[in-house]
């Protein structure tokens, strides 16, 4: 484009340019824009996740005699184990039993988690490639099949937490806070392990083994006090500790521990923006690598 000024030359106006690093911007941009797009369509088709989910956890209890309630009796069988048979860990303890309770009602939760969600994609194989449903719908439908099987947990933990002596305050309500930073990190975390269990394989087995090590590797039945120095620095590099403490220590002491809740909520963005990056760059290709 040119332009004139009177009594002088034309003047060539330049043209924009297009540098590396804008470029990566609008990539990035594209890529985050593809996975938002994505999750909205998911969250829209919320009445179907929701009824998968429910028939998922029919099916998995349809021929038994009490259903759905062996979630509960399995999580009563989990939690009396291990207050009465590792009380030890915690013998010095107050309210050792809300402790164990609260804290393996988060870990199970966790566990079954992260553990179904690496096979997810894989196990999905039918639907995503003779349907066009948005990836999302497949890790909501995981997040709501494990939360209505925590909700089951949930009636034993709070019968457990009657029993045991702790009264209910105003205090608990931020228990709910930190049960909602749990349920809000979950689809992120199911992403970011669907992801990998479809790009490396062997990693449903390492992740599955991880888990179970976790377990004890993390304070769900075993207290910070009681335990030995090695186990200290387990209590505090390992990122599980302080989801279950936002939701243990409201119940437990009734104030709210802001220096966990910030780590999780910290922990919770970093996954959220890997996960977006890894469903608007390869969201696309799974179906071509299951």
């Amino acid at each position: 484009m040119y332009e004139t000024l009177s009594g002088g030359p034309p003047l060539q106006t330049p043209a924009p340019v297009l540098t590396a690093s804008g470029f990566e911007d609008g990539q990035m941009q594209g890529t985050i824009l593809n996975a938002v797009q994505d999750i909205r369509s998911g969250i829209r088709m919320r009445s179907v996740w929701i009824e998968l989910a429910r028939e998922d956890i029919g099916d998995q209890h349809r021929r038994t005699t009490l259903g759905p309630f062996w979630l509960l009796v399995n999580y009563l069988a989990f939690a009396g184990t291990f207050v009465f048979v590792f009380r030890r860990g915690g013998a010095g303890m107050e309210n050792y039993g809300a402790y164990v309770a609260t804290g393996l009602f988060v870990w199970f939760y966790i566990m079954e988690t992260i553990t179904q969600s690496v096979s997810l994609f894989i196990r999905e194989e039918s639907f995503i490639k003779g349907t066009t449903l948005p990836l999302s719908v497949y890790v909501l439908r995981l997040v709501m099949q494990c939360t209505i099987r925590a909700g089951y947990a949930l009636v034993g933990c709070i019968g457990i937490l009657l029993l045991s002596g702790i009264e209910f305050g105003l205090g608990w309500l931020w228990a709910v806070v930190g049960i909602v930073v749990v349920l809000a990190v979950s689809p992120a975390a199911i992403m970011i392990s669907a992801f990998l269990g479809v790009y490396f394989p062997d990693s449903q087995f390492i992740v599955s083994n991880f888990m179970r090590i976790g377990m004890f590797l993390t304070p769900v039945f075993w207290t910070y006090e009681e335990s030995t120095p090695v186990r200290h620095l387990f209590y505090y590099w390992n990122p599980f500790t302080y989801f279950l403490e936002i939701v243990r220590q409201p119940i437990l002491s009734g104030g709210l521990p802001l220096y966990e809740l910030g780590i999780c909520v910290a922990i919770g963005l970093v996954l959220w923006a890997v996960a977006l990056l890894l469903l608007g760059r390869l969201g696309k290709q799974v179906a071509f690598h299951i």
